[in-house]
């Protein structure tokens, strides 16, 4: 059998016109510029499936070496032309159902038992026991070689951890079983990806520069192809990879192989393959952000560590967007500390586009993140989380950052504005004598939920020769309008107990008198103080254009 994955339609793919339809890798570079993204079963395996397509593109050229290779590729009207004569190359490596070196696999991979398993334990959206929770009540059965291929991609980079089978021929096995060693890589890092209009300037957006914010070592950085298959057990040169972006990738971080009849793929055999400490890895991996960790440095007596920036489920991506373009030195604490987070290298490439005038400074690009939650000692995925946030390139300029800074300021006035929100909520529910953590916390979610749409739709308006000032002033106009709304109307639900009040025992001693009255006057009075820019005229003023109050001439 043979599913030669170079010429047999298996990767998702929308169009613009909201159609899905399915490509091969012949097709999908060819077809780059009229596809509007990849659409997976799952939001990680688009970013798997990327990272996969990246790979290839860096091996077909052999570069690009430096930003005028890249500008090149860019303006060329033909970017991918090398990928093709690369696909032929190589295309006994790309069949999915090969013998001896079956895509992504481990030839002949077999437990002591001769034990063949489910698809569950490859296929995300079937989380095991879960079965509710799933559009395959049955459970994976069987599946395409289409659908399989794409699993098999996504388990390479998102596999949970826990104790799995153990393997004929994995000295790490013991009685049978492969003992924990962690998700496989993609999981353990928070993934970033620059989206362009097409797939086309996705591609090219993602693919950096061999001068750029990357390390490689010379001449050594290959996917996992142009190698030989993986064999049981870790790999011997496991110490001084990754080589490349390459190699990372495309990182083989399981032993797998499908078992398949002419029908599709019916069962896999699953166990760990190349282990990959995240630990100062932000010179190797561009796609994530990355933060210090005191306790790390700790744990292996260095003086500087760095961890993976993991998105947080709860919080919208706008609202970390300082950690995603503020530059370097934007978090370097004062006494000269290193700094405390670093930004994707994925967009200090952009960025260094933009300074070097190689895009210009007008065009929007779409942020999107990536990220899984895993639960029960990482042994199951508990969540698959996907964000993304619409911007202007010129954000990211180190010529002007006034507008960067305007964008992060602004996701700091809603944090601090949504907070007196929940102040609010807090002190009508304590007015009536509730209990007010349940009520704080909700009114956050809706202040945030209300303001995720209006910060979206005005950081995606921001383009170069906006005055970062006035910008500001905007947003802090259309926050105060939407969280005085909100709250409103939960002074008017407040109910009845909240209108009459009680007496309330102050931490640092006295009584106050707090009502529903008195909590709205302390909630605008500090929605004013948050945000200044939005404050309502004083009398005998009128606004100017920037936002502030001046004084009319009599």
């Amino acid at each position: 059998m043979s599913f030669d994955l170079t010429d047999r339609p298996w990767l998702p793919v929308q169009l613009f016109d909201g159609s899905q339809t399915v490509l091969s890798l012949r097709e999908i570079f060819a077809r780059a510029g009229s596809v509007r993204r990849l659409a997976g079963d799952v939001p990680t395996q688009d970013f798997a499936l990327v990272r996969l397509l990246v790979a290839i593109l860096h091996d077909a050229l052999d570069g690009p070496q430096d930003l005028d290779d890249w500008a090149e590729l860019w303006e060329s009207d033909e970017p991918f032309a090398p990928v093709p004569g690369y696909l032929d190359s190589h295309r006994q490596r790309f069949d999915l159902l090969h013998p001896v070196s079956p895509f992504f696999q481990t030839p002949g991979l077999r437990t002591a038992k001769g034990e063949v398993f489910p698809l569950d334990r490859i296929v995300a959206d079937v989380p095991n026991g879960t079965l509710f929770f799933t559009m395959r009540p049955q459970g994976a059965k069987r599946i395409s070689f289409a659908e399989a291929a794409c699993w098999v991609v996504h388990a390479q980079a998102y596999d949970t951890s826990g104790i799995k089978t153990g393997v004929v021929g994995d000295e790490r096995a013991k009685a049978g079983k492969a003992y924990p060693q962690g998700v496989a890589w993609a999981g353990s890092i928070g993934g970033v990806l620059a989206e362009g209009p097409t797939l086309r300037e996705t591609l090219l957006l993602n693919l950096i520069a061999a001068d750029g914010p990357i390390t490689a070592v010379g001449g050594k950085d290959r996917p996992a192809w142009r190698g030989g298959p993986a064999r049981p057990g870790a790999a011997a040169d496991l110490a001084l990879r990754p080589y490349g972006v390459r190699d990372l990738y495309t990182w083989q971080s399981r032993r797998l192989l499908l078992h398949a009849d002419a029908d599709g793929v019916h069962g896999v055999v699953l166990t760990y393959g190349d282990p990959l400490p995240p630990q100062n890895r932000q010179g190797l991996e561009p796609m994530s952000g990355w933060r210090r960790s005191q306790a790390q440095e700790k744990k292996h007596q260095q003086a500087l560590v760095y961890m993976p920036q993991e998105h947080d489920p709860a919080r919208a991506a706008w609202r970390g967007l300082a950690a995603l373009i503020a530059p370097r030195d934007h978090n370097t604490a004062p006494r000269g500390e290193p700094p405390s987070r670093l930004r994707p290298g994925l967009v200090d490439w952009i960025a260094r586009l933009i300074n070097e005038r190689v895009l210009p400074d007008r065009m929007l690009i779409r942020i999107r993140t990536y990220g899984v939650v895993y639960g029960t000692q990482q042994s199951v995925v508990d969540e698959i989380t996907e964000d993304a946030v619409t911007l202007s390139v010129v954000l990211l300029s180190e010529a002007d950052r006034g507008l960067g800074q305007c964008a992060v300021d602004a996701v700091a006035d809603a944090e601090t504005a949504v907070t007196a929100l929940g102040a609010l909520a807090a002190a009508l529910a304590q007015a009536s004598g509730s209990e007010v953590e349940a009520p704080k916390d909700t009114a956050r979610d809706l202040g945030f939920g209300a303001l995720d749409g209006p910060y979206r739709a005005w950081l995606a308006a921001l383009h170069p020769g906006d005055d970062p000032q006035q910008a500001r002033a905007q947003w802090q106009q259309t926050a105060r309008r939407t969280l005085a709304r909100i709250g409103a109307q939960l002074v008017a639900q407040a109910g009845e107990a909240a209108r009459q009040g009680r007496v309330i025992e102050l931490a640092k001693g006295g009584q106050l008198w707090l009502n529903s009255a008195s909590a709205d006057l302390r909630f605008r009075t500090r929605l004013n103080a948050c945000l200044p820019l939005a404050s309502p005229p004083a009398p005998g003023s009128e606004e100017s254009p920037g936002g502030r109050p001046r004084k009319v001439s009599a």
